[in-house]
């Protein structure tokens, strides 16, 4: 797939889902953004990168963790997704916090160096992750460590029908490659290659709660990465994907509830001193 094609095909798919990103995904991936920061440790006072920020769900997170004196930059290819991180800094009064749209691969920010980054759940959909995590090693000052995470085997996500239920429809080119970072240790040795040392990793199984079907139809169609294909799908087409997502999490229903089962990687790297 053209690298072009996939960065916009993400700008504009992101845009679509930022209305229903939240709704559907804030308590689903709390757990691998704990685990992330948790891993990143920051400090008070310290200037940290959120790359692909999203709606700003872990940079408010951030300046939590780094207090009045630390700030964050978040960074998002979707201006949609920018703009409703900002509105929300402005509403809580977060002056610490400002966000930019770039892409994961190519950010220029200016400044001092940062001495941490974040990226939850973002490097998936990039065309080159080695490319994104080396930017982000750019940005860092030496001895700065970097921390992301990622979806795990495919195996391990029930929700992972989703791409060829939409793909069987139209060409969504959302991630042709969407699983290879959660496989093996391929997290860890993108970090290697993109140029981190004392590089280290773990997984983590959760199950994604819905209390309805509804609820698990608008998060993996809506606010999730094929928010774009499906807008252009009619009505036909969202009953018979509606019909077919929901018969392959039909093992996970519990009464009128979801519990799809779901695994993330996360990883952590530091910038080697010059």
């Amino acid at each position: 797939m053209d690298s072009r094609l996939q960065r916009r095909v993400q700008r504009y798919g992101w845009d679509k889902a930022a209305g229903d990103y939240e709704a559907g995904w804030r308590a689903q991936l709390e757990p691998a953004q704990s685990l992330m920061l948790q891993t990143a440790a920051l400090q008070p006072g310290e200037r940290v990168l959120d790359v692909a920020c999203g709606t700003g769900l872990v940079s408010f997170r951030v300046l939590e963790a780094v207090g009045g004196t630390g700030t964050v930059v978040g960074t998002d290819i979707s201006a949609e997704m920018v703009e409703h991180a900002r509105r929300l800094a402005v509403e809580r009064g977060k002056q610490n916090a400002s966000f930019e749209r770039f892409g994961a691969e190519a950010m220029n920010l200016e400044g001092e160096p940062f001495d941490a980054a974040v990226c939850a759940l973002g490097l998936m959909y990039v065309p080159d992750p080695v490319n994104a995590l080396g930017e982000m090693l750019r940005l860092l000052e030496p001895g700065g460590r970097a921390a992301a995470a990622v979806w795990g085997a495919r195996a391990k996500c029930g929700w992972a029908e989703i791409f060829p239920i939409v793909d069987a429809r139209v060409s969504s080119e959302v991630c042709p490659l969407f699983f290879q970072l959660g496989a093996k240790d391929s997290l860890a040795r993108s970090f290697a290659q993109a140029g981190f040392s004392d590089v280290r990793f773990e997984r983590l199984e959760v199950d994604l709660s819905y209390a309805s079907a509804e609820e698990a139809l608008n998060a993996a169609f809506r606010g999730g990465p094929v928010a774009l294909a499906y807008s252009r799908f009619d009505e036909a087409t969202r009953e018979a994907v509606h019909a077919e997502y929901l018969q392959s999490i039909e093992g996970f229903r519990h009464g009128a509830a979801y519990k799809i089962p779901g695994e993330f990687v996360v990883a952590i790297g530091v910038k080697p001193d010059i």
